[in-house]
């Protein structure tokens, strides 16, 4: 599939890239896809609940009321889970979300969804560029230039210029990424990707490793 390279005012510079059919054209697999998103999201929880069980409530361990004959649920102490007040009986406890993933997995979730943009006309190639000082303004043309100041997009950089990362950052619906650190859940997340030329090979080198 061949892609025309725009330059940063929006308008084609007269060359076109191929996309690779390895990652730009497979047919799309779907669990992959679910398996490394449900993963990411995993990730970003801290994991820090915790609520009060029962040995953890200060107060008196006196049984305050007889075992049998009051009709209601035998209780030992005000700290039973029966009361307000009492303890939790399963309450969350810190813990860990992380699960492992296998990198074929995950390189098969990336070139899903890479295929995916590509069908859906969602992928642009720009040549490179940088900014001549870290100005949110020079990022925000760049946007308008190309389009894309509605609605979210995701940069896809072969190494990152502080000066362009620094611009993006400010700038809600958009983000800045290397060709090496790309994943299914942003590339999802983004209504068009904008790929640097110079990214091309970068991408196919980082996923179609063995």
């Amino acid at each position: 599939m061949k892609v025309e390279v725009i330059d940063i005012n929006g308008k084609g510079t007269g060359r076109k890239v191929e996309l690779s059919d390895s990652i730009f054209g497979i047919e799309p697999n779907e669990h992959a896809i679910y398996l490394d998103v449900k993963q990411y999201l995993a990730h970003q929880r801290q994991g820090t609940h915790k609520a009060k069980e029962r040995g953890e409530i200060v107060g008196s361990t006196r049984k305050i009321k007889k075992q049998k004959g009051t009709g209601t649920a035998r209780a030992g102490s005000i700290k039973s889970p029966v009361f307000r007040g009492g303890g939790r009986i399963f309450g969350p406890r810190p813990r860990s979300y992380q699960h492992k993933l296998n990198k074929n997995v995950k390189r098969l979730a990336r070139k899903s969804v890479l295929s995916l943009k590509s069908k859906g006309n969602e992928i642009k190639v720009i040549e490179d560029f940088n900014f001549d000082a870290p100005k949110t303004k020079s990022f925000v043309a760049l946007l308008g230039a190309l389009g894309l100041s509605d609605s979210k997009s995701l940069f896809v950089v072969s190494s990152v210029d502080q000066n362009v990362y620094l611009s993006a950052r400010n700038v809600q619906s958009s983000n800045v990424i290397t060709s090496s650190n790309v994943n299914t859940y942003k590339i999802l997340d983004a209504n068009t990707l904008v790929i640097a030329e110079s990214a091309l090979e970068g991408l196919e080198l980082t996923l179609n490793k063995q």
